[in-house]
């Protein structure tokens, strides 16, 4: 265990902790034959407490094993709902035997962006999993708006959708028996308010109370930049505030209820420059490190989440005499579970942070499957074939990659704009759109094949967010910019922020050594065929997170007449199906040069 702090013992029973052998004797016998009475040493009162706290981020509907790099840690084949919850119940017993209470919490992303399992049916089998293996409380991450933030508050309370029974592949209650009843855990969201009434979507915050008289209160935070990259209709009402100002002025709200231990579940996160080394976090670097750094020091810990990375990090906190404070975040997709240590000095109910561990554990699959999850998952897996096993197309090569090459071009991204292109959803009054735009994040793996074979299980697994398709207007100036803001802004000037959208039905070459915002080489610009003009007016269509500026693009909410289609998971199955079977073409639509 990947330990930190100078106090490495752990005190075995709860109830031992306050013994005092007071007017006790012991008896030893001497040589002489006589005895002697000795009153017993008074046993000190125990000056800490020790707290469990087991953390997971970033799950995303994972109810099966991930494949793929993304199912293992550093080679280690890890996670899966069944092995998870064998996991926590092994490491809450191992606290009990210690005399250590436990809490479980987690920071944002469990639904949303989830494998057909999980998404055919509202992710509804990942609360009733996470319910199932014992989550108390869990922030709100983006991914959790992407159904509407109406949608998630029926995640807490339950209830059905009227949804025809499984009509666009997705189906509410599909068990009439046992309709969903929402999560037992409690979501939290102290910085997401209404903007009407300015009051809070959910909870900002909730206290664990233990037996001895012990509080930690937990503060639930959404990354600020929501908005930006979930579809704005999700969010629609609702206004993000300052991660760092909405903690602070909860410090003082929690202290007053005589709260000392206080812990934020966040979900933004940062990126160690070592990502295999997960009980670390050498170099670490991006959004958490400015949270934590403006965070008020009366918070003790930080379980954060959305960057998908794995760290054990101790930050410093801004006090006037700076003290070590606990960062932490466990990968995705349940394939880690932090386990926390929390110290908490008995004489002032706060962290004593120097005595306060963590470790990084891999979930891994040598224990047995938690037998009430394990069923969980059957029972879905056999409501969901029908959907997933039908065969939609086939592909003459084993897959369609979305690796890209040296433009940032790939096969899988010219597939998928060409069945945007193609919808005939997105056509109105006449006008059929000539362009279509990807954003290269929505595409989430590559297009896999069973012996030639295209599932729609498969073709879901590519494009796992239900946005539904734009159709709109835009002039060749605003085209122009919109090609130049994939190499600035919030994606630019350096290399590893390019954002190159996948296309169709247009050509250009860029120039990597070029300034930001002159990137596109003049004149290289064509639509079929034809050099693009600035004042000409082009139908073009993309997904509704795009056209509502996601991604850093916000030349898309320039454009006029916007048209809503159809869904673009069906977009792309119609496609193969029309075009079965089907063999990737060539990346030659963006080139670079000078």
């Amino acid at each position: 265990m990947a330990l930190t702090g100078r106090d490495k013992t752990w005190p075995r029973k709860r109830w031992a902790l306050g013994l005092v052998a007071a007017g006790t004797a012991a008896v030893l016998g001497l040589a002489t034959g006589g005895t002697v009475t000795q009153a017993a040493t008074a046993k000190p009162e125990p000056t800490h407490t020790q707290i469990q706290l087991l953390a997971i981020n970033d799950f995303h509907g994972n109810l099966e094993p991930a494949t793929g790099s993304s199912g293992n840690i550093n080679g280690t084949p890890a996670g899966g709902a069944a092995y998870l919850a064998t996991h926590l119940k092994q490491m809450r017993a191992a606290a009990e035997a210690k005399g250590q209470d436990s809490v479980t919490v987690a920071a944002g992303d469990l639904i949303g962006a989830s494998p057909l399992l999980s998404a055919a049916f509202h992710d509804e089998p990942t609360i009733e999993a996470l319910s199932g293996m014992g989550l108390e409380a869990a922030s709100v991450g983006n991914h959790e708006f992407d159904e509407g933030w109406h949608e998630l508050l029926r995640m807490q309370t339950g209830g059905c959708l009227p949804d025809g029974d499984g009509q666009n592949n997705q189906n509410s209650c599909p068990d009439p028996k046992h309709p969903f009843k929402g999560a037992k855990f409690k979501y939290l969201s102290a910085n997401v308010f209404f903007e009407n009434t300015q009051k809070t979507l959910f909870a900002p915050y909730t206290i664990k109370s233990f037996e001895d008289g012990r509080k930690v209160g937990f503060i639930g935070m959404t990354l600020e930049n929501t908005p930006n990259i979930v579809t704005k209709s999700g969010v629609e009402g609702l206004t993000f505030k300052d991660e760092i100002e909405t903690a602070n002025a909860l410090v003082p709200v929690l202290k007053k209820q005589g709260v000392e231990s206080i812990v934020v579940l966040l979900h933004e996160g940062g990126f160690p420059a070592d990502p295999r080394a997960y009980n670390s976090c050498p170099g670490i670097s991006g959004p958490v490190v400015d949270i934590n750094a403006g965070l008020d020091p009366e918070i003790d810990a930080i379980i954060s989440g959305h960057t998908h990375q794995a760290y054990n990090c101790t930050l410093m906190d801004s006090a006037p005499k700076p003290q070590p404070r606990l960062v932490t975040s466990a990968s995705s997709f349940g394939r880690l579970v932090t386990e926390v240590r929390l110290s908490i000095d008995n004489k002032t109910g706060d962290v004593d942070r120097l005595n306060t561990m963590a470790n990084n554990q891999i979930v891994t699959q040598d224990v047995p499957q938690d037998r009430k999850t394990s069923e969980l998952i059957a029972k879905y897996k056999t409501l969901v074939d029908p959907i997933a096993n039908k065969v939609i197309g086939h592909l003459t090569t084993p897959s369609v990659v979305r690796t890209n090459d040296d433009s940032l071009e790939s096969p899988l991204g010219n597939l998928i704009a060409d069945a945007q292109l193609a919808d005939p959803s997105v056509v109105t009054d006449g006008k059929t759109p000539v362009v279509a735009f990807m954003n290269p994040g929505g595409i989430r793996a590559d297009l896999a094949s069973t012996g030639g074979q295209v599932t729609f299980g498969q073709a879901f697994t590519v494009q796992p967010f239900n946005n539904f398709l734009v159709s709109m207007d835009m002039t060749g100036a605003q085209i122009k910019a919109l090609l130049e803001q994939q190499f600035s802004g919030v994606n630019g000037p350096e290399p590893a922020k390019f954002k190159v959208l996948q296309v169709a039905g247009i050509t250009y070459t860029w120039n990597p050594a070029a300034a930001a915002g002159s990137k596109v080489v003049a004149g290289s610009i064509q639509i079929a065929g034809q050099p693009l003009v600035d004042a000409t007016s082009y139908r073009i269509v993309t997904n509704n997170f795009l056209s509502d500026g996601g991604d850093g693009f916000p030349a898309f909410t320039t454009a006029t007449s916007k048209f809503f289609g159809g869904l673009d998971i069906d977009a792309f199955a119609n496609y193969l199906t029309a075009h079965d079977p089907y063999t990737p073409v060539a990346t030659d639509r963006i080139s670079i040069g000078s």
